[in-house]
């Protein structure tokens, strides 16, 4: 007498949901299903054996992903005088098996438990990601397999570089089962990692005069966010001699290998976004992911690479975004050779830092007197009174009635209201081009 379990399933006759069985049996231990017999184990028969059995492949070969024929095994078996159809399913080694028409999602995925077939939850489908791809991100299957490349597609074709089926497997986007990584996903227009850039009044996330995020490719995403940095990377014109000298905010090269650095080696396992920041004084890049393990912040400004992305890296390069491995950090370092404020690099165990400071500002700020000093605080206090006065004259000023009034620059007008403010002298109220400073409630 047979009876359902765990490894057996009964079927009285072939239906639509036999490929979710043997999707099930791939993904667990295995298991035979009989078509011809009735659930309570009475043997039926089948009418037409040879079609049958013929029906059982296709759909499985049709609808199942990735290819599960080579753990199966369909034949024909006479029980009680009568032909049953024995379909055998080992347990399959490119687990998840899915549907085709509903992707590696719950609906599509199938487990056993007990004698039934039923969806799997999405822990238990990224636990089967995890344990046939190992820990690598990148070389693992994609959850979504409906994916579309024309911004990919666009970048390449830009750099005359080939993007068809064969280069696809190549460069890992497409695995030896024929299914999309998560290599191909970063790619994809689909892509659901963003990037997250912010403008701030002054120094501090207090006040945001603008913010973006950016969303598709990574390679659109790449394009796009070093375009919006680039609107806020300032030229200021110096003259040396009859010679005018034009000097950015930041130095594009370092802004591009500190973008690169984010977007290469953060860690895409969490879904958090890529956080750059933009303030008066400086950039700040944050990406998720720690340090590799066993490499130290000493490690990183001696150029020692560990690519948490291999592959990814190995399209940058060859792209020619990259043009070594492990030299980002060092060139963004040259960049700032005899700057008077250098680059600042930090980690913790989940995350990581680039802050590019701003030239420009760094050279104003040189040209200011020190703030405290005994040797100009006179100069200071009568700069304070000075404000004061205008303060209590028309109520509130402006940065700009501050430098009119000071004879100062702008750089210098803005540290002393900052001091001020911060001393509780005055206090700000409005944002960006209506901020204001008001006498403080004594």
């Amino acid at each position: 007498m047979f009876t359902e379990n765990k490894t057996t399933e009964l079927k009285r006759e072939y239906v639509d949901d036999i490929k979710n069985t043997a999707i099930a049996f791939a993904n667990c231990d295995g298991g035979t299903l009989y078509v011809g017999i009735e659930d309570d184990g009475t043997v039926r028969g089948v009418d037409d054996a040879d079609g049958t059995m013929l029906r059982v492949t296709n759909a499985i070969r049709d609808a199942v992903r990735p290819d599960l024929t080579m753990f199966l095994e369909c034949r024909c078996e006479t029980m009680e005088g009568k032909p049953v159809i024995c379909v055998r399913v080992q347990r399959g080694t490119a687990r998840p098996y899915y549907l085709h028409s509903k992707g590696i999602r719950p609906e599509g995925v199938f487990v056993r438990q007990g004698a039934s077939t039923v969806p799997a939850s999405e822990a238990a489908i990224l636990d089967m990601i995890k344990e046939t791809s190992g820990d690598s991100y990148e070389a693992a299957r994609s959850l979504e397999q409906r994916l579309t490349f024309e911004q990919a597609s666009a970048f390449f074709r830009s750099r005359n570089v080939a993007f068809g089926p064969s280069q696809m497997r190549t460069l890992h986007l497409i695995g030896p089962d024929g299914t999309y990584t998560n290599l191909a996903f970063l790619l994809s227009d689909q892509c659901n990692h963003t990037v997250k850039l912010a403008v701030f009044e002054g120094s501090k996330k207090s006040v945001f005069k603008d913010r973006q995020e950016l969303t598709g490719s990574l390679l659109q995403q790449l394009e796009d966010a070093y375009g919006y940095i680039d609107r806020f990377n300032r030229t200021r014109a110096e003259f040396s001699g009859l010679d005018r000298v034009d000097i950015r905010d930041y130095p594009p090269e370092a802004v591009r290998e500190a973008l690169l650095n984010a977007l290469v080696h953060r860690d895409y396992a969490f879904s958090g976004p890529t956080l750059i920041s933009i303030f008066e004084d400086r950039i700040e890049f944050v990406t998720i992911g720690g340090l590799a393990r066993g490499i130290g912040l000493e490690d990183i400004r001696l150029g020692v690479s560990v690519l948490r992305n291999p592959d990814l890296a190995n399209i940058f390069y060859r792209l020619r975004l990259i043009e070594a491995y492990g030299t980002g950090i060092l060139r963004i370092h040259e960049c700032y050779a005899g700057a008077a404020v250098q680059p600042a690099i930090e980690a913790t165990d989940h995350a990581f830092k680039i802050t590019l400071p701003n030239l420009n500002f760094s050279r104003e700020a040189e040209n200011t007197p020190p703030a405290r000093p005994a040797t100009s605080l006179g100069k200071r206090e009568a700069r304070v009174q000075k404000v004061i006065g205008l303060c209590r004259e028309n109520g509130w000023v402006v940065r700009k009635d501050v430098e009119a009034a000071l004879g100062v620059s702008q750089a210098t007008a803005i540290l002393l209201l900052r001091e001020m403010t911060r001393d509780g002298l005055l206090e700000k109220q409005g944002t960006a081009k209506n901020l204001r400073y008001y006498l403080a409630e004594m």
